[in-house]
């Protein structure tokens, strides 16, 4: 959790986002080394961040020391060193001064520079300040692991043979950044909210953090519509969070949730959002459209209430607008919501050889419930097994091989039943 803020940090003292990255990872290893037999600090954070900035000034000391620039070595160390303790004044002349007072935020940006392609600044970003694995950005770019791994080391090295600055871009110098930087915060948000893999159905930290850079970047940029739509998006999803969620850590529905357990000061602010992206009279963009989408099921009070209708349509908007195998899948759900299964598997079935979706467990299982809603339940119950075998949340999996359970079960009373 602490290691994407080290990684800003240090990045921001040495330059170099490599070496920032192995020295975080030095000051981790210490503390898996001490911390068992000395106990865990009463600040663990303040601990893997002093040393991680030991470790940086060692570096920078003997940086100097190989360039034999003796005399430039006690200022820029003492420099160095007034910028690793807390000073106020400091730290707000360099907000001002860099238009981003905040060091995970700057490197995001750092990390999204235009020397970079696109697919490169979102995998690293996402690597280093995310938290994500390299399976866990394949899976969300629906490519192979090997070729974001490789997106990553490319990222790295263009950085270093550029000597990109690492500082805020100016205000300026922002918007050709922000649509990277968006799309970084946004992946990261639905890690959080669905996690690709692992024990648990949701990683509230990840939720939290995109949430909070995203707030402050609606501060920087108070004129974006795009800007206050991820925001509201995001409000509005995390309002569901503890519906989202039973006792013991299962997956409950959309639909099944008990709506009661929505925050409605998160759904507040989440609308309040997006009214702002449509007071800048430039119109909603694809994030704009999403949050307009989460606002229909925000305003209905029970499940049924829910104006599907007009889903349907924002989804028709977001396809034109930014097409795609996954806006397709949503769109089949909407439409089947709306005007009926047949609808929906409709679009479905268009979707079964585009090869973005080959892999991708959400297709069976989106086709697995509309099958099982025209009662087709031994075709429904193969479906969800095939979403099942795909998935690599165990949360997940579990909800899925329950529904294939339970279509067959209807499969077999229905057999029963006939004469």
């Amino acid at each position: 959790m602490e290691s994407a803020r080290i990684i800003a940090v240090l990045a921001r003292m040495l330059r170099d986002v490599g070496q920032a990255e192995e020295l975080a990872q030095d000051a981790l290893v210490l503390a898996l080394e001490r911390w068992p037999a000395n106990g865990v600090p009463e600040q663990p954070a303040a601990w893997l961040t002093a040393v991680a900035k030991n470790r940086a000034l060692d570096v920078l000391r003997h940086r100097q020391m190989h360039q034999q620039k003796e005399a430039a070595i006690s200022y820029e160390i003492d420099s160095q060193l007034q910028d690793a303790a807390p000073d106020l004044d400091a730290a707000v002349a360099d907000a001002l001064e860099n238009d981003i007072g905040d060091d995970l935020l700057r490197l995001v940006f750092v990390a999204c520079h235009p020397v970079l392609s696109t697919d490169g600044r979102v995998a690293l970003t996402l690597r280093m300040l995310g938290g994500l694995s390299t399976d866990e950005i394949a899976r969300a770019f629906l490519v192979p692991e090997k070729t974001v791994a490789q997106r990553i080391v490319r990222a790295k090295r263009t950085l270093a043979e550029a000597r990109v600055p690492f500082e805020a871009p100016r205000a300026h110098e922002l918007g050709e950044r922000l649509a990277s930087v968006l799309q970084v915060i946004y992946l990261i948000y639905n890690e959080g909210y669905s996690a690709s893999a692992g024990a648990d159905w949701m990683r509230p930290a990840l939720c939290e953090e995109a949430l909070r850079l995203g707030r402050i970047l609606a501060g920087l940029q108070p004129d974006e519509p795009e800007v206050h739509g991820l925001v509201a998006l995001m409000e509005i999803q995390s309002s569901r969070a503890r519906a989202r969620v039973g006792p013991q850590g299962e997956p409950i529905l959309l639909l099944e949730q008990d709506r009661a357990r929505w925050d409605q000061l998160l759904i507040r602010r989440g609308l309040a959002a997006l009214e702002r992206a449509g007071r800048t009279g430039r119109g909603l963009g694809p994030y704009g459209l999403q949050a307009a989408i989460a606002a229909c099921h925000a305003r209905a009070r029970q499940a049924g209430d829910t104006d599907w209708q007009r889903i349907a349509a924002l989804y028709d908007a977001l396809a034109q607008l930014s097409p795609s195998p996954i806006v397709e899948l949503n769109r089949a759900v909407a439409l089947s919501m709306a005007y009926g299964p047949q609808a929906g598997l409709e679009v479905v079935d268009g979707l079964l050889d585009a090869p973005a979706l080959k892999n991708y467990h959400l297709l069976p299982s989106v086709r697995g419930d509309l099958l099982a809603k025209l009662g087709r339940h031994d075709e429904a119950r193969t479906e969800f097994e095939r979403a099942a075998s795909l998935t690599q949340n165990e949360r997940e999996r579990q909800l899925l091989l329950a529904r294939a359970t339970q279509t067959g079960v209807s499969s077999a009373n229905r057999t029963r039943a006939l004469p």
